[in-house]
């Protein structure tokens, strides 16, 4: 047996049966090992960001991580993007980045790079693995410093480590690990927020994490039926379990004035998984922290503890086992869209919220175009909600692309901004080859958007020719419907409500990959 193959036998003894793949040739003794797996599937991306991004969705919804196979630090470099994603996202993976066999590298081929560099700031764990002999203990550290640190961990496999024989007996036998366990709150946290929430001032809780999750928000529910406080989330959240008849919470806006007037009543808020909250970027004669003066801030729950423990041990310690919780109800926040008429973003959204069927995905890049449709959708049909978490662009179609394959019996809506899903495009590709259920929305203004507006949140309301050539995608303009059958996805372009209306609904009648580009 050779690295490569003890490499796939470690994956598997830990219950990681996804690979997705772009491989070199360093890696092909990796790929060779694959073909005798049967059981490690495969999935090839056409770019590294596909890649990544695609093992983000489907942790996310898989709630155990996939690998990842990427080709020297190049390789890597590319996908770093949607890595950063996946670690400020609080993802598990474990991405396999090939390199020169060891002796090798003091040639400075040109392929030769510093991959723990690279790594390191995208990653919660990084190693090089040393030879065959140790490959099943590093792929054992690297499944459970994933899960335990709640991001992307990274192991760097040099050719001579794939290709060299493994030696009988010792570290070269994989076997199965217990799974890493949440520690739980400490009792002095739980104290000082529950103290603070007795004390009925305007308080909130701040959410991410697990703790968004259906049954941790039930118990959230039940402590704000209590005390009256408020239930917030971060403004970027992996994944949240909503809709009709679960706990909503209150997402904190991106526009920084937004965010000051969500917040400006609170005179303490509590942190459960979540950081303090700060803005997206800063802005002359606006604050970086969105928090009133005086507010007091406590952390019941660091993200790598255990959220849902820590809000029933809070419930318990404020008698709050048999309040009631408010929940969304039915069809209570999405306007009916107008019949007829051209379309525009908030018509798509306010279509595809009232639509949107139970136990859908919603993987949303909308960006600017989309941002009315968290609140519109918070009392659709029950279904989960991932978005962009790290700010990195390019991430919308790839976390599609994963979450359909960690849940095959449910349908992925992803919500797309034009701009940001060129960046990715490649994997429509993917979706066509694996033919996984996902209906891409694409908001087509033809834009960069959100510059446009961050341009006149910095001050500059005129924009000169330059400025316009650098935030217009309009010339030429990017035909979606060509490019996605291109890559083997069938697609429509649609201008009007009705004909949106027709072509989601037969989008979401049939199974497979499908692309609407709205004209907006």
């Amino acid at each position: 047996m050779n690295g490569a193959d003890l490499l796939c036998d470690s994956l598997l003894a830990q219950e990681v049966e996804l690979c997705f793949a772009n491989p070199g040739t360093s890696e092909m003794h990796f790929v060779a090992a694959l073909d005798r797996k049967p059981r490690l599937r495969c999935v090839l991306g056409l770019h590294e960001g596909v890649v990544t991004g695609a093992a983000d969705g489907y942790a996310r919804m898989a709630d155990k991580p996939a690998a990842t196979l990427l080709h020297t630090g190049p390789g890597l470099a590319n996908g770093l993007a949607n890595l950063h994603n996946a670690r400020r996202g609080h993802t598990p993976m474990i991405n396999i980045v090939g390199d020169h066999a060891a002796y090798h590298l003091v040639h400075d081929a040109p392929l030769t790079s510093d991959i723990e560099s690279l790594a390191r700031p995208m990653s919660k764990w990084v190693r090089r693995i040393a030879g065959p002999e140790t490959i099943a203990e590093d792929v054992g550290q690297a499944w459970q410093a994933a899960l335990a640190l709640r991001g992307p961990a990274t192991l760097i496999l040099p050719a001579d480590a794939a290709w060299g024989e493994v030696p009988p007996g010792g570290k070269g036998t994989p076997a199965a690990l217990p799974a890493p366990v949440a520690p739980p709150v400490a009792d002095s946290a739980v104290a000082a927020a529950a103290a603070i929430l007795r004390g009925g001032g305007r308080c909130g809780l701040l959410l991410t994490g697990r703790a968004l999750r259906a049954d941790a928000l039930e118990t959230a529910g039940r402590i704000a039926a209590a005390t009256g406080a408020g239930l917030f989330s971060q403004t970027s959240n992996g994944r949240v379990e909503r809709g009709a008849g679960r706990v909503p919470v209150t997402r904190i806006p991106y526009p920084v004035d937004q965010a000051l007037a969500t917040l400006g009543h609170l005179e303490a808020l509590i942190l459960v998984g979540a950081a303090d909250p700060v803005a997206f970027f800063a802005y002359p004669n606006k604050p970086s922290r969105l928090l009133p003066e005086g507010c007091a801030l406590l952390r019941l729950a660091a993200i790598e503890e255990d959220l849902p423990g820590a809000l029933e041990a809070l419930a318990e310690a404020l008698g709050a086992g048999r309040a009631v919780p408010a929940y969304a109800e039915a069809g209570g926040t999405a306007p009916e869209p107008p019949a007829s008429g051209r379309l525009d973003a908030d018509g798509v959204c306010a279509l595809v919220a009232r639509l949107l069927p139970e136990q859908a995905v919603v993987c949303d890049e909308s960006v600017s175009s989309g941002r009315d449709f968290y609140r519109l959708s918070a009392a659709s049909p029950p279904h989960d909600y991932l978005q962009l978490t790290g700010g990195a662009i390019g991430v919308g179609i790839p976390l599609a692309t994963g979450a359909a394959i960690a849940c095959p019996g449910r349908k992925v809506v992803s919500l797309q901004a034009d701009g940001s899903g060129l960046y990715t495009v490649q994997g429509l590709w993917t979706q066509a080859r694996e033919q996984l259920d996902v209906v891409t929305v694409v908001f087509a203004n033809r834009a960069y958007a959100i510059l446009q507006g961050e341009m006149r949140n910095v001050g500059v309301n005129s924009f000169g020719r330059n400025a316009e050539r650098m935030l217009s995608l309009d010339s030429p303009p990017v035909d979606w419907v060509g490019l996605a059958r291109s890559l083997g996805v069938e697609a429509v372009r649609v201008e009007s409500l009705e004909a949106l209306d027709r072509a989601f609904r037969g989008a979401l009648a049939t199974r497979g990959p499908f692309l609407i580009e709205c004209l907006t």
